[in-house]
């Protein structure tokens, strides 16, 4: 046969195998996720990235092949342990007769579009075998570029299946090179960026902390093919699992320089024996793509969570001032008074009253007493909360209040009355952490003591408009009650699980009351809590400059106007560090701008300062919190230097940050130019939030979007701890 008929035969075989294959779609406006299932034969990724129109040439072909089975190894989208997959599955069984391989085919699919902007995807897998089957559920956000997986496993077999390890989703790239950057850190210290090359074998990033798992280790991630992750090009992946429980996160670099991302819940203690006819859903897996690198993974994700990931998503948060910082444990009526006059007088819009409130026989004095006895300490508070919160009320103000619903310490009510409720192992010793134990939330009791927890503390008075739900300590040794003894291997996700009813049986009563997600600091930053809040704490830490690098890295997933961002007083309560005030409020002003120190502390120029600041944020948060975010420069590139903008959705509008954290010498300029704005457009340039006027050359000139794009701006940013915020207006 020459050599025209042979490559002609094999083109028809090629369309012949596309043909007979079922293949599957899932896109949006920008991103294609194409799938190539032939019935009874193992489901293949064929493509994950920038959207492709003909997709008729992908084929059976197309993968890599074992030829003596027609294995792809390589490209199974979701694979289990068994057969010659050697790598780590997505899935592990052990069936009803202790057999522990599961071979998972492909059987059929359907798709639905919920509605203008959402199309649901269902893949149905088979093993080969057994009663036992798999559903891949994906849904595809048009307009935001966003997908999310979940999996859902169930077993018709004549006896229990065990669930040893069930993968959210599992994704296969090829690449000469690929970056991965995730984010570890610790208390104050959360969400600090790590970029390294994967090299042959498995990295892994995870958490066994049950609960706070975001504090040490975050489940979100970027991949870069080919090189570093750059701001502006190149292609760039994101992943961030939904779940606020212990999660896995594997990157493993096969023989064939393939790379298998594999996240989903923690299997660690973990394995869940399921009978015939039960179900076990895994959390979302949120996943995007960008070919104009990272700058575009944060839109998409922005866009998506104020969507359909984050309580009231469309409406501006209110300034706020928490009592924390500014009073701790040591309060009374008179002082939160007062505070909430000063607050009012800084044009402050929500008062917050934190920990300390509560407790009689235990009185709430320190972190050691009166966590679960959710009474309002007479002594401290003769009138009530009713009263505080009538109180701001009438001067302008909302009222919030701190609750800690899932912790108990020793010296308790509610200790004593219920030991049972506490997570316990067994006949070990209880080891409590900040002096307190936590809940068991696999208990439907609990479930209904934390529900009525937070249901008898709104209605102390109808002016409590926001919560913050603190956690402050993590699950470890643990074990339950309530749960049989061949059931103890539940209790990670049971917990997750009661929780998350909890949030909906309140977020069903309570729709419109904001709830802040706060967990020791950064510890619940995760897309499976934040879809039942309206903004988070990223961190105890309120120093500036540690903020800057928190942040940063932050606000590459989660919107900036759910990062509750707070001045406070220097020196720093965390670090002892003593940054001037322009400084602090320049960085808060990058999130969901509060503030946390004793208003008092202010005086004079300062307090001048701090009233027409807050004054500004007003008028500048449309574009902040719900415009586009764009990373100038980063704190961790080490040169002393970091800016970010906003950009409204119009284009319109537009503010700059920028600051210097090191002393520059007067040789150096920070030269920056400009992203997001119409390049025909022109602007009007205001320095804002300064001291005493501005002195910056360009102050009050106009420019083209053109021009700030392309030549930028040098800007007078160069002393330590120096700022800079413009404003820019279409003109």
């Amino acid at each position: 046969m020459n050599k025209s008929k042979i490559m002609a035969a094999a083109a028809m075989a090629l369309t012949a195998t596309a043909l007979n294959a079922a293949q599957i779609k899932i896109e949006t406006d920008d991103i294609s996720l194409v799938l190539d299932g032939e019935t009874g034969k193992y489901l293949n990724l064929c493509y994950f990235g920038e959207k492709i129109a003909n997709t008729a040439e992908f084929g059976y072909a197309w993968h890599i092949t074992q030829p003596d089975t027609n294995d792809q190894y390589g490209t199974q989208l979701y694979p289990a342990y068994g057969g010659r997959f050697f790598l780590n599955p997505a899935l592990k069984l052990t069936h009803a007769d202790g057999v522990l391989t599961t071979e998972l085919v492909y059987k059929s699919h359907e798709s639905r579009q919920v509605d203008a902007n959402r199309t649901e995807t269902v893949v149905h897998l088979q093993d080969k075998l057994y009663d036992a089957s798999i559903d891949l559920r994906f849904t595809a956000y048009k307009a935001e570029n966003v997908i999310t997986q979940s999996v859902a496993f169930s077993h018709n077999e004549s006896g229990n299946v065990t669930v040893e390890n069930i993968a959210s989703s599992y994704i296969t790239l090829k690449a000469s090179d690929y970056y991965l950057t995730h984010f570890h850190g610790t208390w104050a210290n959360e969400m600090q960026l790590s970029e390294e090359r994967l090299t042959p074998g498995v990295k892994v990033v995870e958490s066994k902390k049950g609960m706070r798992t975001a504090q040490s280790d975050n489940s979100a991630f970027l991949l870069s093919l080919d090189a570093p992750a750059q701001e502006y090009s190149g292609e760039v992946y994101a992943g961030a699992l939904a779940w606020t429980g212990n999660y896995k996160m594997q990157f493993e670099v096969d023989e064939a320089g393939l790379l298998h991302i594999i996240g989903g819940i923690n299997p660690f203690a973990s394995s869940i024996s399921l009978a015939a006819g039960e179900q076990f859903v895994t959390p979302d897996m949120v996943l995007t793509y960008s070919n104009q690198g990272c700058s575009q993974i944060t839109h998409n994700l922005h866009d998506w969570a104020r969507k359909y990931n984050l309580a009231h998503g469309d409406l501006l948060r209110p300034v706020v001032l928490n009592s924390w910082e500014g009073a701790y444990f040591s309060f009374d009526e008179k002082v939160i008074t007062d505070m909430i006059d000063d607050a009012a007088a800084f044009g402050v819009e929500m008062f917050v009253l934190d920990d300390g409130w509560f407790g009689n026989k235990f009185p709430r004095n320190g972190d050691n007493a009166g966590l679960g006895d959710w009474q309002v300490n007479k002594k401290k508070l003769p009138h009530g909360i009713g009263y505080l919160a009538d109180y701001a009320v009438s001067k302008g103000m909302k009222f919030g209040i701190w609750i800690e619903p899932e912790m108990v310490n020793p010296d308790s009510e509610l200790a004593h009355k219920h030991p049972e409720w506490i997570v316990q192992s067994g006949k070990r010793d209880l080891l409590p952490m900040r002096n307190q134990h936590l809940l068991d939330l696999t208990n439907p009791e609990v479930q209904d003591f934390v529900f009525e927890t937070f249901d008898n503390v709104l209605k102390m008075s109808p002016n409590i408009s926001y919560i913050k739900w603190d956690a402050n300590r993590h699950a470890d040794n643990v074990g339950s009650t309530y749960l049989g003894d061949d059931q103890q291997n539940r209790f990670w996700n049971d917990y997750i699980r009661g929780l998350y009813s909890v949030y909906e049986r309140i977020r069903a009563k309570y729709p419109d009351v904001l709830i802040q997600l706060c967990s020791s600091g950064g510890g619940r930053v995760d897309f499976g809590a934040l879809k039942y809040h309206d903004e988070f704490w990223a961190s105890d830490n309120t120093n500036a400059l540690n903020r800057l690098y928190i942040q940063y890295s932050t606000n590459l997933f989660f919107p900036a106007m759910a990062t509750a961002s707070h001045v406070s007083t220097s020196p720093n309560h965390q670090t002892g560090m003593m940054l001037p005030l322009k400084f602090r409020f320049d960085v808060a002003m990058m999130g969901r701008l509060g503030m946390e120190l004793q208003p008092r502390q202010l005086e004079g120029d300062e307090k001048t300062f701090a009233s027409n600041a807050v004054k500004l944020y007003k008028q500048l948060r449309p574009v902040i919190q719900l415009g586009d975010l764009y990373r100038l420069d980063s704190p961790y590139d080490e040169d002393g230097y970091c800016s970010d903008m906003y950009v409204s959705k119009d284009r319109s509008e537009a503010v700059v940050f920028a600051f210097s954290t090191v002393y520059h010498n007067r040789t150096q300029s920070y030269d920056i130019k400009l992203h997001g704005l119409d390049p025909a457009k022109h602007y009007m340039l205001t320095e804002v939030n300064t001291t005493s006027g501005s002195s910056y050359p360009g102050n009050g000139k106009v420019y083209s979007g053109e021009f700030l794009m392309k030549a930028g701006l040098s800007l007078p940013v160069g002393g330590a701890y120096t700022s800079m915020v413009l404003h820019l207006v279409e003109q």
